[in-house]
């Protein structure tokens, strides 16, 4: 039976692809799902992959999580910066939770230096592309047993 995990997106990530593709890069937010999910069914892993802009929605999904003990990949998007609702949620995780990032927030803006879930999280990936998404789910799937 495959572990489920949820790979759970914040604001404008459904834009991908078309958002600053110069850095996001060229995938689609759809590309993103079926590469998510072709590596969770080679890894033994159920992904369910999520993208919302309301903050609210985000928070219901992380305590879906932990009161599942689901996994999670997170890539809060701008929500990183700054929502402590979002990080309380996080940090009420009962299974690894992964930031993830498609830029290097510390190589940009400074504002985007700041992660309020970093401590809360497992670990973080960032500044790999679409491939961060890759590298948190093969790091999952280690932690875990796959």
């Amino acid at each position: 039976m495959s572990r489920r995990v949820l790979v759970l997106n914040g604001p404008n990530l459904g834009r991908l692809g078309s958002r600053e593709p110069d850095v996001y890069g060229a995938t689609s937010y759809a590309g993103l799902v079926r590469a998510c999910t072709a590596l969770g069914a080679e890894l033994g892993l159920a992904v369910e992959v999520r993208e919302t802009n309301d903050e609210g929605e985000l928070i219901r999904w992380l305590h879906e999580a932990a009161d599942g003990a689901i996994p999670v990949v997170l890539n809060p998007g701008a929500f990183t910066h700054y929502s402590y609702g979002m990080r309380d949620a996080a940090a009420q995780r009962t299974a690894p939770l992964i930031e993830v990032h498609i830029s290097n927030p510390h190589a940009r803006e400074e504002f985007r230096h700041n992660s309020v879930v970093a401590a809360v999280a497992s670990g973080t990936v960032a500044g790999f592309g679409i491939d961060s998404y890759r590298l948190a789910l093969r790091a999952l799937a280690e932690d875990i047993g796959g």
